[in-house]
């Protein structure tokens, strides 16, 4: 399993983000980003697929602040979008607990993310890759249901997934078309 982490703080994160996702996407994926925007601490992925809607990304992308995939509708979101795009593979983005130290960080991974499993879930695995940020402690489970995490911390991490995904799709298109 191959994976590359890097604070949002780092200038040139988006660009590691998206260096390592190239190879991951391709005009036949779909972004599926998880979470609600009924919580702070879990409104990450929803927050990047409304980045990508409003940007006119040109893959799809589902799990939007508008219409969220979490943990009351993820079978039936996954059933429709897999009945959708049978031959597609996904990227699966959303929030993520971790170690104090970090906090901030955002991993892309050659695996699949696994929503709810910080907070004691089991729901499906979603993704052929994945994105998460790493928006609170895991040192207390129930902080996506209290006030701990900060709008801007969950926002600064959403903006720069949302170039990284970007970014990675015209790497991996540039590559293609010079070839």
């Amino acid at each position: 399993m191959n994976e590359v982490r890097s604070s949002y703080k780092n200038p040139l994160c988006y660009y590691k983000i998206a260096d390592f996702l190239k190879d991951y996407i391709n005009k036949n994926s779909i972004i599926v980003c998880v979470g609600t925007d009924k919580c702070i601490g879990d409104c990450l992925g929803p927050l990047v697929g409304t980045l990508l809607k409003f940007s006119s990304f040109p893959l799809p992308v589902y799990g939007t602040i508008e219409k969220p995939i979490h943990a009351l509708n993820i079978q039936k979101k996954l059933s429709k979008i897999k009945s959708l795009h049978p031959y597609n593979n996904i990227i699966g983005i959303d929030a993520c607990l971790g170690d104090e130290s970090s906090m901030g960080e955002i991993q892309a991974r050659d695996y699949p993310i696994h929503p709810g499993k910080g907070i004691g879930k089991t729901l499906p695995e979603i993704g052929d890759a994945s994105i998460i940020g790493i928006v609170g402690s895991n040192y207390n489970t129930k902080i996506f249901n209290n006030n701990t995490i900060r709008l801007n911390l969950v926002l600064n991490i959403a903006k720069e997934i949302y170039h990284s995904v970007i970014h990675s799709y015209y790497l991996y298109d540039n590559t293609k078309s010079s070839l």
